[in-house]
């Protein structure tokens, strides 16, 4: 099976222009390609793992991955699948961020040797004329088509700034440069960037004629990518100091049985035959197959000894094995009251209840759970003796945490 045979089979590719050119380039590792991560946070998440293990995949067969550092585009704000306008960043925010995703994105890609670059559109981006950009290039735009772009028309309805309709020329941009100065030949995107990836295409076009090969493939993240890297409303981070390895572990460990094959099949670097003798899995071998997904991600981002902690807590919770290497909150003498603690100000401490009336609301719907024993009473107290010996919270199905009195 050839890579490009693979990448379909994954499930991976959604779209891509020059089909055939695109498959002999890639197969023979001659491909340049980039994705573009803006620096909206201090950390990757899960959601861009799509990107992260394509990367990997294409440089493992020669090719070459451009990491490309949004550090120009970020200071305007991607308004793809935005119904508001992102918060804007100070250019030291940017920066910062820039140097956190540098250190995560090195387990994934290896940069040695010139085997892929990591680059910052801020370079280019950040010195451009804005009339010259506007004789360059503002006329290979055409305003109506982009106005029926479909990055921007969930904004529409409630208001796109100027700003941020810029960020298609932007991003555009960033191609013709790259494919200029740096020999990209091709793009990688989500599907909801298709539009603003088809606009760097046709620039290069009509500046530098039919003949110039760039290339764009998007991948398909516009569903399950946009879900991904998500619980309960907040990120997923690759930061072990944001999300532990445990942590990290148990979301993988608990998505939705529809999604289990399918992230199994995009995201690991399992063998195809192996996962397709798992398709039909069921039920108590459907959990088996989460654990696995959830093991091999975590042995990805955090390594396998983290992998292994993870997974040994993890079936301390289901009574096999040792919960030692479970995160533990601990708490002191000062937070006891008559030599016990409130199960409510347990469940907040160890970050399970934001507030002792969310803890109570917990309780009281039969969501809570002590060393494996459904808590029924809002004024438990805890006794000091149990603590010293370490406890086992549990909220609803995915949160845990072990408490212990130092």
């Amino acid at each position: 099976m050839t890579l490009y045979d693979e990448l379909v089979a994954r499930g991976l590719i959604a779209q891509v222009t020059n089909e055939e050119e695109i498959k002999n380039m890639i197969n023979a590792g001659k491909a340049t390609f980039y994705i573009g991560f803006d620096c909206t946070a201090d950390s990757l998440t899960a959601g861009h793992f799509m990107a992260l293990t394509l990367m990997k995949r294409l440089q493992q067969a020669g090719n070459k991955p451009i990491a490309l550092i949004g550090g120009g585009t970020t200071m305007i704000g991607d308004p793809s699948g935005r119904s508001d306008m992102r918060k804007m960043l100070t250019k030291e925010d940017i920066d910062h961020n820039a140097e956190c995703f540098k250190r995560q994105m090195e387990r994934f890609i290896d940069f040695s040797d010139g085997k892929a670059m990591m680059i910052n559109n801020a370079d280019w981006l950040l010195d451009l004329n804005y009339v010259e950009l506007l004789r360059e290039v503002g006329a290979c735009f055409s305003v109506n088509n982009m106005l029926r772009a479909e990055c921007y028309k969930q904004r529409m309805e409630k208001g796109l700034s100027f700003l941020e309709f810029n960020y298609m020329i932007m991003q555009s941009y960033d191609f013709y440069y790259l494919f200029q100065h740096y020999g990209c030949n091709m793009q990688f995107g989500g599907n909801d960037q298709w539009s603003n990836m088809l606009g760097g295409t046709e620039l290069i076009r009509r500046k530098l004629g039919k003949d110039a090969h760039a290339m764009t493939i998007t991948l398909l993240t516009d569903s399950q990518g946009n879900k991904m890297g998500k619980t309960a409303g907040n990120a997923v981070w690759l930061d072990p100091n944001k999300t532990s390895p445990y942590d990290f572990y148990q979301y993988w460990r608990n998505v939705d049985d529809a999604d289990v094959m399918k992230c199994i099949r995009m995201l690991t670097f399992l063998p195809l035959q192996q996962i397709d003798a798992m398709a039909d899995w069921k039920d108590a071998k459907l959990n088996e197959a989460k654990a696995v997904l959830a093991y091999e991600l975590t042995k990805l981002v955090h390594g396998e000894a983290e992998a292994e902690k993870a997974q040994s807590a993890a079936k301390a919770l289901f009574g096999a094995g040792s919960s030692e290497e479970m995160p533990v909150t601990e708490i002191a003498e000062a937070d006891l009251t008559d030599g016990a603690a409130d199960i409510k100000a347990l469940l907040v401490k160890a970050g399970l209840c934001k507030s002792n009336s969310e803890a109570r609301q917990n309780i009281t719907q039969g969501g809570v759970s002590l060393n494996g024993e459904k808590v029924t009473d809002v004024f438990l107290s805890v006794p000091a003796e149990a603590l010293r010996e370490g406890v086992l919270l549990k909220r609803g199905k995915k949160s845990f945490a072990k408490v212990v009195l130092k």
